[in-house]
């Protein structure tokens, strides 16, 4: 039977990124079945709760460690694996302990200066933390999730006023001065310069681009409703004039999910009184998927398009049926829904293209279907699906075992911040897919050659598992279509 241990850590602190490492480290320790290290937060208590764990008082300024072991006789080594991982946390690349890192945003930036802050903490915190880096004069790239739409305006409001630019809420991706900041993928610097109301959108560019040997300036997210009607382009239009001002910059390309009409056309009526060439890859029903705008790009900088690579080929389904798209990227799932409609109708998702194909929160449906599992609804108190696919490899299991699924379709997205090797995860889940009723799977595979996980070694690990594999999205979608509808191979 096993047994639980929760003690409260009184005005300790770690980032939530580092508390991460660290819950994962400790629940590998022998006799360990759950840990979970955590500030206690509003949310985290939830968490931790769902576990299953009786918890203390405790406040935001809190830690909280949570184990439930095997018995009570492996506590002390649990216990001393949390203290060896939170020092690891701490430690610099020399082993030595840093200075006790500072307290708030403010701070941080008058001990360390520099013009931009990068926020990741609880959405409903963001706007405290964002705004006071906007007070010291730097810019501010969000990258927390579930900020509330009111936060997001006072914040770009202020910036617009004050010169400076937000990137984000939920900028996942970023390039700024040659640094890859969030799940930004490894490029070489160019002359293209990317704005990007879509983090995956942004990756698959940054992909595509590097394959055709063209590097990227900066890469600068706004965030995914930048440019809806309620936000009205504001950082967007900012983040133009920034990579416009830039003189390495030769072109600049526009990714968004689907836009608001009349913030879209504002948008481009403000390009076009930019110095620099201004291009769009603005996802919606009838236009250009994102592949097709870089194409564009690539021929207007006089650089001919390569033929995208691909590994693998999957078996053809036995019979018609249902095409079952399980995403981490949200564009890169919206981009699927597109193009797939096109041939299929209506698909169903917990990000529909209309409101009556909303999925429930089975996730289930009888029917084409594609869920993002990094929308913020499924992303609540747990790691986006990109660091963590836990939710996305059970849901695999479920539909591979649907007598009406023909075809699964995946992501795998590289770069920074991401795990180390997403095919060890998927490997054994696509075998078992194809075993159990031998569903063919395709995967865009979205990364560059200099990622850390390496693209090649991802991808022919995953050819190798029996998936067939493609770099662009758009052609993964286009080939899952085809099975789903029992096209020629």
């Amino acid at each position: 039977m096993t047994v639980e241990h929760v003690e409260v850590r009184a005005g300790a602190y770690a980032d939530s990124v580092a508390l991460l490492q660290v819950s994962r480290d400790v629940a590998s320790t022998p006799g360990v079945v759950a840990a979970q290290v955590a500030m206690a937060t509003e949310l985290n208590l939830e968490v931790l709760a769902g576990m299953g764990f009786t918890l203390p008082p405790a406040s935001p300024n809190d830690m909280l460690v949570a184990l439930r072991l095997d018995d009570d006789s492996v506590l002390a080594a649990a216990l001393a694996a949390v203290d060896a991982a939170l020092a690891g946390a701490r430690r610099g690349s020399s082993g030595e302990v840093t200075t006790v890192p500072p307290r708030t945003t403010a701070s941080a930036l008058r001990r360390a200066g520099g013009g931009l802050a990068l926020v990741s903490v609880p959405g409903a915190a963001a706007l405290v933390e964002a705004m006071d880096a906007l007070d010291a004069g730097a810019d501010v790239m969000v990258f927390s999730d579930n900020v509330p739409l009111e936060h997001e305006l006072a914040l770009k409001r202020t910036a617009r006023d004050r010169g400076l630019l937000v990137m984000g809420p939920d900028c996942g991706t970023a390039v700024v001065g040659g640094v890859g900041l969030g799940f930004a993928n490894t490029v070489t610097p160019g002359r293209v310069g990317i704005v990007a109301a879509s983090g995956t959108g942004c990756q698959q560019a940054l992909a595509l681009l590097d394959a055709a040997g063209v590097g990227v300036a900066a890469a600068l997210g706004v965030g995914g409703r930048d440019l809806s009607s309620a936000v009205g382009g504001i950082s967007t239009m900012t983040a133009l004039a920034r990579l416009d001002a830039d003189p390495s910059v030769e072109r600049i390309l526009v990714v968004s999910k689907p836009p608001a009409p009349e913030v879209a056309a504002a948008v481009e009526e403000y390009a076009a009184t930019l110095a620099t060439p201004v291009d769009f890859a603005l996802l919606g029903a009838g236009q250009p998927d994102l592949t097709s705008q870089v194409e564009a790009l690539l021929d207007e900088l006089g650089v001919g398009v390569p033929e995208w690579p691909t590994w693998g080929t999957p078996a053809d389904p036995e019979a018609d049926g249902a095409l079952r798209g399980l995403f981490v990227g949200g564009t890169l799932c919206d981009e699927a829904m597109l193009l797939a409609a096109e041939t299929l109708g209506p698909i169903r998702s917990n990000i529909p293209l209309a409101p009556d194909l909303a999925l429930d929160a089975s996730l289930l449906a009888p029917s084409h279907l594609m869920i993002d599992f990094g929308d913020d609804g499924l992303t609540r108190g747990r790691a986006h699906p990109m660091i963590d696919p836990t939710l996305r490899l059970e849901h695999l299991a479920r539909v591979a075992a649907d007598e009406e699924t023909a075809v699964i379709l995946l992501d795998v997205v590289l770069g920074h911040g991401a795990q180390d090797d997403p095919a060890a995860d998927l490997v054994p889940a696509i075998k078992a897919a194809r075993e159990v009723r031998g569903v063919p799977v395709v995967v865009a595979c979205v990364g560059t050659r200099a990622d850390q996980q390496g693209l090649a070694r991802q991808a022919e690990a995953l050819a190798a598992a029996g998936a067939e594999v493609h770099l662009s999205n758009a052609a993964a979608t286009r080939r899952a279509v085809a099975l789903a509808t029992g096209g020629p191979r």
